[in-house]
């Protein structure tokens, strides 16, 4: 079935449920097929390989495969074991115990031990974007043996066992941690070690991963596959001929033009599949900074608001195949998003208003101000949005220009210089509110230097109050209402304005089989995917 873009941001709209159907096309191998190289994309190259101090989403896409987390999610978003066979958590949610894996090791031989596990959650309560909260409520990790760790908590946190797979909560070796007061600059990062189903071997800064199979992994027999390569290729077209050559076998986070998408569903090897994202819809934002002299007003951002058409966002950046998202939840997570959201309609005669209000009248020129907009480098979408601000907000009289930069100067620029306007990005929700969103809105997450953050430097006491009610209300009505809120406030204050939610495509080769077998896609070990032969 061919599902058409505006079918498709129909039922989109109407439904949390995929609507790119996983391929199915060969028939599955009786049983899984060992050996191979699966050439992976990952784009843009990932500024670090672990996890632990980072939530890029290209580090995500690498991290989990080296290093596991205590459990990983089905799609169903069912706990599944990884490094913890058993867990429990106490009638009061004040008490988390994991039963560990025994004859667990790391890559360099070293035993696997509660420590790890209680030296890890410690420091992502510290140096996570998101752990700051959902390990908030830690008092402390108890090791009563080598082989079970107890996480007790001050105060509830109802969202902490669906954050605990790799890519989102890593388990990362004490003894090589062990002193360090950077964890984001640890050498590990660089050439980590883990104990996942792959070992590092190589990173070649510019080109390409090298990740081999892990002949003493604890799931026997597992992984499949003898070498995991992960390519960086900048160029999007230079991406879509890597696909359609084989030079690359599967590509998540929609690595081709969205203008190429029908066409490569109709391919004869290739296919277009839209699951392993709902763990986290992305949500795409213009983040404002709160500090800059003209951002600073409310006037200004409410006209920006009015000057811009989420809609035709949708159609002239993603084609057809987003849809607009007025409330910092997307409109994927149904459990928490409110439809009844408060939206500035699009009005460019109101903004011209507001923006004349605030003190900014048009000069002979007829511009207003001039302001820069840094294009975040992670695809040729945020360039497409950016051409669209550019060109809106020129027609209220205020003049954009759009900055380039690679993934570093980016990330330095806006959380540690603070040498920005407004960016756009897109940012995961994760399957909770308290996890994915608090973030970039909690004013204790203000920090410099902290990445994927709260950029904007918002702070208001009211929101603050309210996700940390959340954060530890176990009555999940109260949660919503808490949330529904939140949504109203962001929305009147607008430290930043919601564009489009969007769910990320994975292209891949029909001869891969058991890719996506996790909630959170290819962020997942890939141990149980292999390659058909002959297909």
């Amino acid at each position: 079935m061919d599902i058409r873009r505006r079918q498709l941001n129909q039922i989109l709209a109407l439904s949390a449920v995929g609507a790119i159907l996983p391929f199915r096309g060969f028939a599955q191998a009786a049983e899984p097929v060992a050996g191979g190289t699966l050439n992976l994309l990952v784009q843009p190259e990932p500024p670090t390989l672990v996890t632990l101090a980072h939530t890029a989403g290209p580090t995500t896409r690498v991290s989990g495969k080296v290093t596991e987390g205590l459990l990983a999610y089905g799609l169903d978003f069912k706990p599944i074991p990884q490094l913890a066979t058993e867990w429990h958590v106490s009638d009061d949610g004040l008490e988390y115990s994991f039963k560990l894996r025994e004859g667990v090791k790391w890559h360099d031989g070293k035993d696997f031990t509660s420590e790890d596990v209680a030296f890890s959650i410690l420091a992502l309560k510290e140096v996570h974007p998101r752990g700051r909260a959902t390990f908030s409520s830690v008092k402390e990790v108890a090791t009563p043996d080598p082989h079970t760790a107890i996480i007790r908590l001050s105060k509830p946190a109802p969202y902490l066992i669906g954050a605990l797979q790799a890519s989102e909560s890593p388990i990362v070796p004490k003894h090589v941690y062990d002193g360090t007061k950077d964890f984001a600059a640890h050498s590990n990062g660089r050439a980590p070690i883990g104990t996942g189903p792959f070992i590092f071997r190589e990173w070649a800064v510019g080109s390409h991963i090298i990740l081999d199979r892990n002949p003493d992994y604890w799931d026997k027999g597992k992984p499949y596959l003898d070498r995991i390569v992960i390519k960086f290729i900048p160029d999007a077209s230079a991406r879509l001929a890597a696909l359609e050559t084989g030079e690359v076998d599967i590509a998540p986070d929609t690595p081709v033009s969205l203008s190429e998408i029908d066409r490569l569903k109709a391919s004869a090897t290739l296919a277009v599949d839209d699951r392993g994202n709902d763990y986290s819809p992305t949500v795409y934002r213009i983040e404002f900074n709160l500090a800059n002299d003209y951002f600073k007003h409310d006037k200004v951002r409410q006209a920006v608001a009015h000057a811009i058409d989420r809609q035709k966002i949708a159609d002239i950046a993603f084609y057809g195949y987003a849809v607009p998202a007025p409330s910092p939840i997307s409109p994927f997570l149904k459990a928490f998003y409110n439809p009844d959201v408060p939206v500035y309609a699009y009005d460019p005669a109101k903004a011209e208003e507001l923006l004349d209000e605030a003190g900014f009248p048009r000069r002979a020129d007829g511009i207003r101000f001039e302001v820069p907009h840094d294009v975040m480098p992670y695809g040729d979408t945020y360039t497409r949005i950016g051409n669209y601000l550019r060109d809106a907000l020129s027609k209220i009289g205020v003049k954009v220009s759009l900055r380039g930069q690679d993934v570093p100067t980016w990330l330095k620029r806006v959380y540690t210089d603070r040498d920005f306007a407004f960016v756009t990005n897109g940012m995961g929700n994760t399957f909770d509110p308290t996890i994915g969103v608090q973030r970039l809105y909690w004013s204790k997450n203000f920090k410099k230097g902290v990445p994927f953050s709260n950029g904007s430097g918002y702070n208001n006491p009211e929101i603050d109050a309210i996700f940390e009610q959340a954060a530890v209300e176990n009555d999940h009505a109260k949660r919503v209402e808490l949330f529904n809120r939140m949504q109203v406030i962001i929305a009147r204050d607008l430290p930043d304005i919601t564009l489009v939610s969007f769910r990320q495509l994975t292209i891949f080769n029909k001869k891969v089989q058991d890719h996506t077998v996790v909630a959170d896609g290819l962020s997942g070990s890939l141990s149980s995917t292999y390659i058909l032969k002959n297909a």
